[in-house]
């Protein structure tokens, strides 16, 4: 969970989520593809867990998800209405929001990870357990080391179609090294 993230960051997040699930409720694409056209906003806003607890903040769900489809929270304010929660975007983007996205990925999209941010209004009884974070932790190191060997394996496929011998000797011993520090992060 990082501490600032780019409007980049998001948008490159906003953009994977959209391409690769599907709402409960057609409003939400409209709200996110909103956020992607108004960068002043998307720098405001913050992707976050639990946040109910955030003085103003969305929930969507994705159709895979076993949450509810929409809610849209603002100081003691609830309602599954967009297109009011839409309208208080545009009338107040100034106004911080944080956005919880219901969806399955297990283990988590290293996007997503990237654009994930620490709730600051979680109750200090709700944080996260000293386990839960180190297992957080570990499931991010082993997602980001898959995707580095799966990284490395293309360019070694491309390396043997191109005929790199050279290339190909150099990512093997790389893919070696990675495997390697792999198997002692998991002793």
């Amino acid at each position: 969970m990082t501490a600032s993230v780019s409007v980049g960051e998001k948008k490159q997040f906003v953009r994977w989520f959209l391409g690769s699930y599907k709402m409960k409720r057609r409003e939400c694409i409209w709200i996110l593809n909103y956020l992607l056209s108004n960068d002043e906003l998307l720098e405001k806003t913050h992707f976050v867990e639990e946040a109910h607890y955030c003085p103003r903040a969305m929930v969507m769900s994705t159709t895979e998800s076993k949450q509810i489809p929409f809610q849209f929270y603002k100081g003691k304010l609830m309602t599954a209405d967009a297109e009011k929660s839409f309208h208080d975007l545009r009338l107040h983007p100034d106004e911080p929001l944080y956005i919880q996205l219901n969806f399955p990925s297990i283990p988590p999209a290293s996007l997503y990870l990237a654009v994930l941010e620490e709730n600051p209004h979680m109750p200090k009884g709700a944080l996260v357990s000293e386990q839960d974070r180190l297992l957080a932790e570990q499931v991010l190191n082993e997602s980001l080391s898959s995707y580095q060997e799966e990284t490395i394996l293309k360019k070694i496929d491309e390396a043997l179609d191109a005929g790199d011998k050279e290339r190909f000797f150099e990512l093997s011993a790389l893919l070696s090294v990675v495997k390697s520090a792999k198997k002692l992060e998991s002793d």
